[in-house]
């Protein structure tokens, strides 16, 4: 009897922890000591970047909205002006599309924006398509704060996020087997 209920802590133990690591969610952050003059001129590669602006942003914008984005390598890519008040960019509920070209990066792994200006800005989304890696979708549906490079940087964070959440999972299995060796 108390095998078999041993048993079942560790089972509910190692059924618990993956998903309690799903509802962690990653919210953008202010760039601490981002710096986009670091932008390589290597070889020339095209990137298609869809932003959807939130239905809960202002109506439209006449801020200066900026774009960096690149891998773990330091491959950066950087665009200093999506906006464009008479073509109705970033107005709210919509998705603007934009071709960017940089240097050739391999697995996007951080997105950073910026905004300059007195309207306020709100995106949903971020999504990069490139043809050297696979699509990524970084999700903000904040606010972006005025004169800050502000996003997120999974390039350092992804592997030892992981590897936190491997170690939990471990630690749940070594405690359900030492209790039901005691008992």
């Amino acid at each position: 009897m108390i095998k078999a209920l041993s048993f079942l802590l560790l089972l509910v133990a190692c059924v618990s922890t993956p998903s309690e690591a799903k509802l962690s969610i990653l919210r953008p952050q202010p760039a601490v000591g981002f710096n986009v003059s670091h932008v390589q001129s290597t070889g020339t590669c095209s990137y298609t970047v869809d932003i959807t602006t939130s239905c809960s942003s202002t109506r439209y914008t006449r801020d200066q909205i900026s774009i960096s984005f690149g891998d773990v390598y330091g491959n950066q890519i950087y665009a200093p002006r999506l906006d464009d008040p008479s073509a109705k960019t970033f107005e709210s509920c919509s998705t603007d599309t934009f071709e960017i070209y940089g240097p050739c990066a391999y697995q996007i792994c951080y997105v950073y924006l910026y905004r300059t200006g007195p309207d306020g800005w709100k995106p949903e989304s971020v999504k990069i398509y490139s043809h050297n890696s696979r699509a990524v979708s970084f999700y903000y549906n904040t606010f972006i704060p005025s004169d800050i490079w502000y996003g997120f940087n999974l390039c350092q964070n992804g592997s030892s996020s992981h590897r936190q959440c491997a170690c939990g999972w471990f630690i749940y299995v070594v405690v359900g087997l030492l209790v039901s060796l005691l008992l």
